[in-house]
């Protein structure tokens, strides 16, 4: 599985997730939930703490490294991201072509950045820029990520307008993909960016954060 780390920018930082911070995720959440209607966030401390222990089970197996977001100007937790769906690809040795040193195992191929959400008071100020800024650098300069996925609910038009601002290119529409967090069956609209495209999603990146 992927080592964890800390990321850290100068609005934000993002550290591992842990069981102990269930009660400062539960308080992020408690504020107004008028963004959640397509989101997943846990209404309430039992529900965040069963939310939590299944982000981690996620990680032991390697599938998914979660993060709490901080906002470091007030000193606390505003909300969570992770990637997830890591995948490990297996290459002969003389592949990918350019590639001098075998490639750790622990290393995901590809990843997508996903299941987040900040409290009311943190959204529209920088703070999912900055987070999504830590998280691209990390997955393509320093686990050298050939792909990232990001996706949502396509009646999301939030959640796609800032794929979109951030540079993630729209691939289409996964239809009746899963169920969806209002109990209905959720088309699902796909965003890539890839390894050769992030040098221009970085510098829009830090254009905007």
């Amino acid at each position: 599985m992927p080592e964890k780390v800390t990321l850290r920018g100068e609005r934000v930082s993002l550290e591992p997730l842990e069981t102990g911070h269930t009660p400062e995720l539960a308080r992020a959440a408690s504020q107004s939930r008028e963004a959640y209607g397509f989101t997943l966030v846990p209404a309430d401390p039992d529900s965040m703490a069963g939310y939590v222990s299944a982000a981690l089970d996620d990680q032991r197996t390697g599938w998914a490294l979660p993060f709490v977001i901080r906002d470091r100007r007030r000193g606390e937790i505003v909300g969570s991201t992770r990637f997830l769906d890591l995948d490990y690809w297996s290459w002969p040795p003389s592949w990918p072509p350019g590639r001098t040193t075998p490639r750790p195992d622990a290393v995901p191929t590809v990843a997508e950045i996903g299941s987040t959400w900040l409290s009311a008071r943190a959204q529209g100020t920088g703070c999912n820029t900055e987070a999504k800024l830590l998280m691209l650098t990390h997955a393509f300069d320093v686990w050298g990520v050939l792909r990232v996925t990001l996706k949502t609910d396509c009646r999301n038009a939030r959640s796609r307008a800032a794929i979109e601002k951030i540079g993630g290119r729209f691939e289409g529409v996964r239809r009746a993909h899963a169920r969806a967090v209002d109990g209905s069956v959720r088309d699902t609209a796909y965003y890539s960016i890839l390894s050769e495209e992030w040098p221009g999603v970085r510098e829009r990146l830090h254009a905007v954060s």
